[in-house]
Order: structure tokens, then sequence, then C-alpha cells
């Protein structure tokens, strides 16, 4: 079953032409736009997160709010930074609003990516010990998290409170979620890695590698791979691959006037990211017949089970809610997907 959600960046800024000039308006309407897109059929809402920046930013207050308004649409990260987290009030709150949502969460955690701060999760007080790197300390945190969301006993006990030595869990404890995280991996070694970990894999819209070949060959090469990794770790459970596609349907003057002039999008672009070579892939802009055709082409979009399409949140709810209509009608169903009425 292949299933499509929207990923937001929560960008908010009072400059002209932006529905989302302050936080709270951000937050309003990232709840409304998840109940808007349950009532399309839209199988998931996901969000970015990101610190020091006019972004969301702390997830699960708003993933628990959506969770309260909404009855069957997945709620989710992409991806929460490992390195600022403490992962045991993380492993709690996580379990708290994926006990509200019933069951619906979808986590992605990762390394974290390039920020506005120098060494801000240092800044939150998360400094690695000598000769642990950063993305060694976002792995380990990783472990802690789902060790904890596991049920695994993390905290020693005092036996004249519990009658116990046994170690203690944390609560809440939400059946399931440990089966729900996922790990964004902006490469096809760390993809690999996920798999042996026996997590999710979220790839992104850019891999910090350059073989030559096209972007959805390259990530669908990396899907193969993660793939092959998990049946090798003999994981019991199915998997879950999620990617990311910005997708922007032309079918109004307002579209046009938008992103009409997105042509230089309309191919892969090769850059420099964290002091190494990346490729980005394409934005898919144009008319819905055209996209649609393009969309069943990429070898990526072919081989995920879920594509979770970059909306445009700094235009509103309303705008969004229309732009995620006319997908699900003329542009989703050329990949298999079919709307999820409950």
């Amino acid at each position: 079953m292949k299933r499509i959600g929207f990923l937001s960046f929560g960008h908010y800024q009072a400059i002209p032409g932006s529905r989302t000039r302050n936080a709270s308006d951000v937050l309003l309407q990232s709840i409304e736009l998840a109940v808007a897109a349950e009532e399309i059929g839209i199988d998931g809402a996901y969000f970015r997160v990101h610190h020091f920046a006019k972004q969301l930013a702390s997830p699960f207050p708003l993933l628990s709010a959506i969770g309260a308004r909404t009855s069957r649409i997945e709620i989710g990260t992409g991806v929460i930074d490992m390195r600022y987290e403490n992962a045991l009030y993380m492993a709690e709150e996580a379990a708290a609003a994926d006990l509200i949502s019933g069951g619906r969460l979808q986590l992605g955690v990762s390394r974290g990516s390039p920020e506005p701060a120098m060494n801000g999760a240092r800044t939150f007080g998360y400094v690695p010990p000598e000769g642990v790197t950063d993305a060694d300390l976002a792995r380990a945190k990783t472990e802690l998290f789902r060790a904890a969301i596991a049920g695994a006993g993390v905290a020693e006990p005092n036996p004249q409170m519990t009658g116990s030595y046994e170690p203690l869990a944390i609560e809440p404890q939400s059946p399931g979620l440990a089966d729900r995280i996922w790990w964004g991996a902006g490469s096809r070694a760390t993809g690999q890695w996920a798999a042996e970990q026996g997590m999710n894999l979220m790839s992104s819209t850019l891999l910090t590698e350059d073989t030559g070949v096209p972007f959805d060959q390259l990530q669908a090469e990396q899907i193969a791979m993660y793939r092959a990794a998990w049946a090798e770790q003999g994981w019991e459970r199915t998997p879950r691959v999620s990617i990311s596609r910005s997708v922007i349907p032309i079918t109004t003057d307002e579209d046009r006037a938008y992103f009409g002039a997105r042509s230089s999008e309309s191919q892969d672009q090769v850059g420099y990211i964290d002091g190494g070579i990346a490729r980005f892939g394409k934005s898919y802009t144009g008319e819905p017949d055209q996209i649609a055709a393009e969309l069943a082409a990429d070898a990526a979009v072919q081989a995920a089970d879920t594509v979770l399409l970059t909306v445009p949140n700094q235009l509103g709810v309303e705008y969004n809610a229309r732009l995620l209509q006319t997908i699900a009608d003329h542009v989703a169903p050329a990949i298999g997907w079919t709307p999820n009425r409950g």
C-alpha cells in the first residue's frame, strides 16, 4: 500500500505574503492543516524540527494537539536532531503523544543537519565526551531512547519506595511505538546502518554523496541496500521506507505567480553540505498530468511505501489544503495511492 503525507518545515516570518507571521500562527495552522489533510484522505502529517530558527522546534506539544484533533492520520517528524535531546525525557513525551493519538506516532530521528547556531546542541548542555563526535552522541542517545520506549529498565530503584531491586522503566509506556522509529539517512551507508539497528528508513530530498546517476536512481539504490541489510539481520517485521518530494501542481493564477518560474529546479542539483558533495533531488512543478507521469517514472517513488510532500506552509491552510486536494485527485493515483477514509 502506497501512503502519502505532507511535510511542513514550519517557517514563520513577518514578511509580505506570509500567512504565518509568528510562532502562534504556524503552530495553530499546522494543527488545522493536519485536520484538513485527514479529511482529504492524506495518510500523514509530518513536521521538520529546527532550533535557533523561525521554524517549528519542540515537536511533542504540536503532535499531541494534532493527535487530539484527528483520528486516522499518522503524525510524525522528519526529523528530530538527537544531538539536542534528553533521551529519557523524550521517551516520556513520545509515549504520551502516542497514547493521546491512539498509536499513530511515526518519529523520524537523526544526527542532525547544518543549522544557524555554532555548536547549538552544546548550548543546550550536550557536550560529547572527549573522543566522541556529535554523530556518535546522537546515535548513543537514539539507542537509549529506543531502549526506554521499549520498556527497558533504565534507572536504579529505591527499594524503600519500590520494594524491588529491578531497574525502573520510564512511564508511560506506549506499546508498539518502538517499531515506529525512523532514521533519517543521508547516504547509502547510513541507510544500511539504520537497517542493522532495526529502524525504518526516512530518506530526504538530498543525499550526501554523488555517483553521477540521477538522484531518484541513487535513492532507489539506497532503499535496495537498506532492504537487503534488513533481510540479512533477520528482523521479523516488514520495515517502512519514506522519501520526500517537492510537488507543486500548477492549476491557478496564484500557483503560477508563486511557482511558475521554478523551471531551474526541475532537474537534479549537485552542491556541498557539511563540507562534502551532495546530490539534491529536483522539484516537480507543472500541470498535474505532467507531474503524475514524472512521479510514476521516479525510481525511488516506486520503491518507497511512503512519499512525503513538502508544503509551502507560509501560504496558509487554505492554499495548502487546496494543493493537497489537487495532488490527491490528479497526481497521487498515478503512483498507486488511494485516499485513507478510515
